[in-house]
């Protein structure tokens, strides 16, 4: 065997040996260092397994020579292997980013932690995203989770102790609804290996235990991507979190819990249950209705920017939530691609708030007027972010936005075509807000010495800001592989 067919080990193995390696060398340069080559051997890998798999091969890693389902097993196929593609692009542009963010928003003795607690959230999303056993997606997303709480907690703003705290009551509750569902569905498969589960369920699907056990299980995973009326937890962790911590949740985490979310609905339960006969359909729709139009419009009434953002990202769930209900291929395909592309939006909306928050040390629209004409490249971040979230053509939210509403007539659901419109143009309202104070509004006197934010800050954020416009032009990457996805989690050749 040669290392390549290790890869999907390695990915997890590194980032969790690489967290203890930074508190042991108790040094902010060096752990950036590891923080960095966990980033680049992580992306490298993952360009790899996505092409292994995208010929639609799959590939099963099998931990200490146990073949599943008796010993546990790592699964890569197209789907995980595009996610894992995001997460970890994002994780590499993150360690880039992180250096000179961290020498302003936590105290030097911790830092060292700080970049050990991000390894440690990166290794449990990646476990998340690989791992082809139900109590082992628990066992990651603990790690991550827990992982997530410590870090908040660093910040030197005194409400990020508090926005941890309730985002850990909040986690420990998805987590042990979605554990409490694990153990149904355990006691009537005597399986944890998802494919063997998905095999076996056939025969115990009608039974009320296993019906139970699949709401305990949504539910908890509702509570990890703050689905409506779910969410609350969300706002205030993205507000009050180091501005590291609200790039990396607000860009992966919630991705990584809807792509989990998939895999058990559509490949683990199977659509027959989880939509034919459970109708969890006409539970999704009416909720991401609400949570497109309603964060949307409490998004607009916000002062804090990064706050702004996070009702922002309950209504672009909603997006996600919305795609994958309409049960078609064009409509998988717009969730997958909403994915990628909100990944890469938020990902440079939060860089560019963490590079003003660098300067000023806020993010309040009230105190911010005329900043655009001092900082226009980190505004120049700001602009294009928005511009997608909105879904601007020639943007990469336009292309998830167009999939949407071409899944929705095809579905037969005309009238969410307006519910889509209305949620950009809501999306329009706010974003426009921002721009108009950022740029037109005359700058305070207080504002004139503020710099533009360093280098370290900027290349990383137009990195991502210039992948909205890429991959608003060239959607072959996004597209071609969401479609493949979608036939595949259909069972379609469509």
């Amino acid at each position: 065997m040669n290392w390549i067919e290790h890869i999907p080990i390695l990915v997890i193995i590194i980032p969790l040996l690489a967290a203890p390696l930074c508190l042991l060398a108790n040094n902010q340069t060096i752990s950036w260092f590891v923080g960095i080559f966990s980033g680049v051997i992580g992306f490298s890998f993952a360009v790899i397994l996505l092409n292994q798999t995208i010929d639609g091969s799959i590939l099963s890693y099998s931990l200490g020579g146990w073949n599943a389902p008796l010993g546990i097993e790592l699964k890569i196929d197209l789907l995980n292997a595009f996610v894992f593609l995001v997460i970890s692009f994002i994780a590499l542009c993150l360690f880039f980013y992180c250096r000179d963010s961290i020498k302003k928003e936590i105290d030097q003795e911790k830092r060292p932690a700080f970049y050990a607690g991000l390894l440690l959230i990166y290794a449990g999303l990646v476990g998340i995203t690989l791992t082809g056993d139900v109590f082992n997606a628990f066992v990651f997303l603990e790690i991550s989770s827990l992982s997530s709480y410590a870090v908040i907690s660093m910040g030197k703003d005194r409400r990020a102790f508090y926005s941890a705290f309730q985002y850990l009551i909040m986690g420990t509750l998805g987590a042990t609804f979605f554990l409490i569902g694990i153990g149904f569905i355990y006691a009537m498969t005597g399986t944890l290996n998802m494919s063997d589960l998905a095999q076996r369920l056939d025969d115990v699907s009608n039974t009320t235990t296993v019906r139970t056990g699949i709401a305990f299980i949504f539910v908890g995973l509702a509570l990890k991507l703050a689905m409506f009326p779910l969410h609350l937890w969300l706002p205030n962790t993205y507000t009050f979190s180091p501005s590291v911590v609200s790039i990396f949740l607000a860009a992966t985490s919630t991705k990584v819990a809807i792509y989990l979310l998939l895999r058990m609905l559509f490949m683990v339960f199977g659509v027959e249950l989880t939509f034919s006969k459970m109708h969890l359909g006409y539970l999704l729709i009416p909720l991401s209705i609400i949570a497109i139009l309603s964060a949307s419009l409490v998004a607009i009434f916000q002062s804090n920017l990064k706050r702004m953002m996070g009702y922002s990202s309950v209504a672009q769930i909603g997006y996600m939530l919305m795609g994958l209900s309409l049960m078609n291929i064009t409509g998988l395909s717009a969730t997958l691609i909403h994915i990628f592309n909100h990944a890469l939006m938020k990902g440079a909306l939060f860089m560019a708030l963490g590079a003003i928050f660098f300067r000023l040390g806020t993010v309040s629209l009230n105190s911010l007027s005329g900043i655009g004409r001092l900082m226009p490249w980190t505004m120049g971040v700001l602009t294009i972010g928005g511009m997608s979230l909105v879904g601007f053509p020639l943007t990469a939210g336009f292309i998830s936005k167009w999939f949407l509403v071409t899944a929705s007539i095809e579905a037969g659901l005309w009238w969410l075509v307006p519910v889509v419109i209305l949620g950009s143009l809501l999306a329009a309202v706010y974003i426009w807000r921002m721009i108009e104070v950022l740029w037109i509004r005359n700058s305070s006197s207080q504002l004139t010495s503020v710099k533009e934010a360093p280098i370290g800050l900027l290349l990383p954020a137009w990195v991502l800001a210039l992948a909205n416009i890429y991959f608003g032009i060239d959607t072959s990457i996004s597209i071609d592989n969401a479609e493949n996805i979608a036939i595949f989690l259909l069972g379609s050749t469509q």
